[in-house]
């Protein structure tokens, strides 16, 4: 057993230096970027994924309209994953309008929707993308593997490649999400969380 933890260990760790890549930095720089030119510009987030994504959706959206690190003004995110929204879109309209229509109800120009899927086949995240650019939002994709369909069709986009399941590609995301909020606030709040500190 030890043998094998050790071995996961090392893929975390590579999934980890995937932050460090030209792509990596990049990403994560104009993502925080575009994301607090949202915030300045009275926008809002839309955050949508599948299973453990969306789980990572719904922590990236309350680290936002909670807090980070620093005390400082509620940031206005959506995590697309309230169940009778999830239940009634999928049983009317099928499963993979869910996130769709969620845009459709609450997107506005400039405001951002993320996607997160780790394969990059979701169709489901796909189609919100679609309507995301129809309204005027912009789009950032969190992805997995070789970025399947997705890639290509967001403004912003990450490709964590070389594992075959997504727990490692889901630890690498969620590494960049806390990087980018702590970016976000940084960029929106450094002077009044520098008041704070003292």
């Amino acid at each position: 057993m030890r043998s094998s933890i050790l071995r996961a260990i090392d893929d975390a760790i590579r999934a980890a230096h995937a932050l460090k890549t030209k792509e990596g930095l990049e990403f994560i720089e104009s993502s925080a970027r575009m994301i607090a030119a949202c915030f300045q510009n009275g926008g809002k987030i839309l955050i949508a994924g599948n299973g453990g994504s969306l789980c990572d959706a719904m922590h990236f959206a309350e680290e936002l309209t909670g807090q980070f690190r620093k005390k400082r003004k509620a940031l206005p995110a959506i995590a697309l994953s309230e169940p009778g929204h999830l239940t009634c879109v999928g049983n009317d309209f099928g499963f993979d309008s869910i996130f769709a229509r969620g845009v459709e109800a609450f997107g506005q120009p400039g405001d951002v929707f993320i996607g997160l899927t780790t394969s990059g086949n979701s169709l489901n995240i796909i189609k919100a993308v679609e309507e995301a650019k129809t309204k005027g939002l912009r789009t950032i994709a969190f992805l997995g593997k070789t970025g399947g369909k997705m890639r290509g069709l967001c403004d912003l986009e990450w490709i964590i490649s070389g594992f075959p399941y997504s727990d490692r590609v889901q630890e690498a995301h969620m590494s960049a999400i806390h990087i980018i909020i702590e970016m976000v606030e940084k960029e929106l709040f450094s002077e009044s969380l520098a008041h704070a500190s003292v």
